[in-house]
C-alpha cells in the first residue's frame, strides 16, 4: 500500500457554530476512506486551545481536556506540520503553566471544518497560508468575502447579480442612533425584515421582524454576535434554493435543492433541532423548469468566481412564487457536512457520492497548493 495522506482535520472553535462544526467533522472523519487517508483530529475549544490526541471530540462536548495534548501549528514553513505539547493535561481545568512543544506530525493537507467565526472567516485559511500547508476549501479573500454578508452583497451587484434590499450599520452606531436605522428600514423597504449579524451561519442570530419593535429586538440579538449587523427586506413569497459548488479554475454546480423548512423560515431549530415529523424537508432535486435550473446553476457559479473561490460553496438562493425572481442570498465556503446538511447531499444526487466529495476536495486543496506554490516570492530583475 502506497504512503497515507496525512490529514488533519480541525473542527470547533470560537464561534456560535461550534456543535454544528462538530457534526460536521464527525461525518467526515468518519467517510475519509483509511486506505488513503490517516485521520489526525485537531479540537479547538470555545477558548481557542488547540487539542490532539485522546479523543477531542469528546473532549470538546464534555468540555474535559483530560488526557488531550496543546497543540499548534506554527505560521513558519520551516516547522511545517502539526507539533503537540510533549505530555498531556493532568486534570479538566489544567490548561495552563509552562508548555514544552515538540514535532508530532507532518500535515500533507488540513480539512478546516470550522464554521463561523474564526474558521470560515479567512482567519485559519491565513494561518495555513503563512505555514505553507495545502488546506481544503477557499483561500484567505474568498473567505473573508464570503463570511461577510454585506461585503458578499456588495460583491454580487457589482457584478450585475441580483440581492435582495438591504441596509446596514455598526452596533456601536445602532447604540447610538437606534431610531435612525429603523427610520431607513421602514423608508427603504418596510416589513417583514430579517436581521441579521454580519459574518456568521446556521442561522445563529437571525430574526424575522414584522413591525419597529420586533425588528429593535432582532437587530439587538444581531448585535450580541458581531460588530457589524443589517436587516435584509424579506422576499415576499419565497422559496429557499440551494446549490453545491466545486472546483477550482474550472467550478461546476450541483442539481438545485429546495428547503421546506419546519418552521417559518430555515433557523437554527429548524437546521440541526427538529426531528421526526418535525424535522424540516430536502427537496432534491428542486421542483424548477429547466430555465430555472440553469439560471440558478449558472448565478451560483458566477457568484463563486465572484468572490474567487476554491475547493467548494454552498450558494444559496430565494425565488418568488409569484413572479419567479431569483435572488442571491449567501455562499457558503465551509457549508455543513452533517449527515442532514445540503451540500454533501446535492453531490450524491449529481452523483458524487460523500467519499469521493472528499477524495475530490482533497485533491483540489492540493492542486491549488501547488498552483500556488508556482508564484515567485523574490523579485528578480530582467536582464
Amino acid at each position: 500500500m502506497t504512503s497515507r495522506l496525512k490529514v488533519a482535520v480541525i473542527f470547533g472553535g470560537r464561534s456560535g457554530e461550534h456543535e454544528v462544526s462538530m457534526m460536521s467533522a464527525r461525518s467526515v472523519m468518519n467517510a475519509l476512506d483509511p486506505q488513503k487517508y490517516e485521520v489526525i483530529p485537531v479540537g479547538i475549544t470555545r477558548q481557542g486551545t488547540w487539542i490532539v490526541g485522546a479523543d477531542p471530540l469528546r473532549a470538546l462536548a464534555q468540555e474535559d481536556l483530560t488526557g488531550t495534548r496543546l497543540a499548534t501549528i506554527f505560521p513558519d514553513p520551516g516547522k511545517r506540520g502539526l507539533w503537540a505539547d510533549t505530555e498531556a493535561i493532568p486534570a479538566p481545568r489544567e490548561v495552563g503553566g509552562e508548555s514544552t512543544l515538540a514535532a508530532l506530525s507532518r500535515v500533507d493537507v488540513v480539512f478546516p471544518v470550522l464554521h463561523g467565526t474564526f474558521g470560515e472567516d479567512g482567519t485559519v485559511q491565513g494561518l495555513l497560508e503563512l505555514a505553507h500547508v495545502p488546506y481544503v476549501g477557499a483561500g484567505v479573500l474568498s473567505s473573508a468575502v464570503a463570511m461577510d454578508k454585506i461585503v458578499f452583497k456588495d460583491v454580487c451587484k457589482s457584478r450585475g447579480l441580483p440581492v435582495g434590499k438591504y441596509v446596514w450599520t455598526t452596533r456601536r452606531q445602532w447604540h447610538a442612533e437606534p431610531e435612525a436605522l429603523l427610520d431607513e428600514i421602514e423608508s427603504q423597504f418596510g416589513y417583514p425584515v430579517f436581521t441579521k449579524p454580519a459574518n456568521l451561519g446556521s442561522s445563529v442570530g437571525i430574526s424575522k421582524c414584522r413591525d419597529r419593535a420586533e425588528a429593535r429586538a432582532g437587530l439587538d440579538e444581531a448585535a450580541r454576535y458581531d460588530r457589524r449587523i443589517l436587516a435584509e427586506w424579506a422576499v415576499p413569497n419565497a422559496r429557499e434554493i440551494e446549490v453545491s459548488v466545486l472546483g477550482n479554475e474550472a467550478p461546476t454546480a450541483s442539481v438545485p435543492g429546495e428547503i421546506m423548512p419546519s418552521r417559518e423560515f430555515y433557523d437554527y431549530y429548524a437546521k440541526y433541532l427538529d426531528a421526526g415529523e418535525d424535522a424540516s424537508g430536502l427537496l432534491i432535486p428542486a421542483p424548477l423548469d429547466a430555465a430555472q435550473t440553469a439560471r440558478i446553476q449558472e448565478m451560483a457559479v458566477a457568484a463563486y468566481r465572484a468572490i474567487d473561490g476554491a475547493g467548494m460553496a454552498r450558494v444559496d438562493f430565494l425565488v418568488r412564487r409569484d413572479t419567479g425572481e431569483i435572488y442571491l442570498n449567501e455562499i457558503n465556503t465551509i457549508p455543513g457536512f452533517t449527515p442532514i446538511s445540503m451540500y454533501p447531499k446535492l453531490w450524491e444526487a449529481s452523483g458524487v457520492p460523500y467519499r469521493r466529495l472528499l477524495d475530490w476536495l482533497i485533491d483540489l486543496a492540493l492542486e491549488r497548493h501547488a498552483e500556488n506554490a508556482r508564484s515567485e516570492r523574490v523579485f528578480r530583475a530582467r536582464e
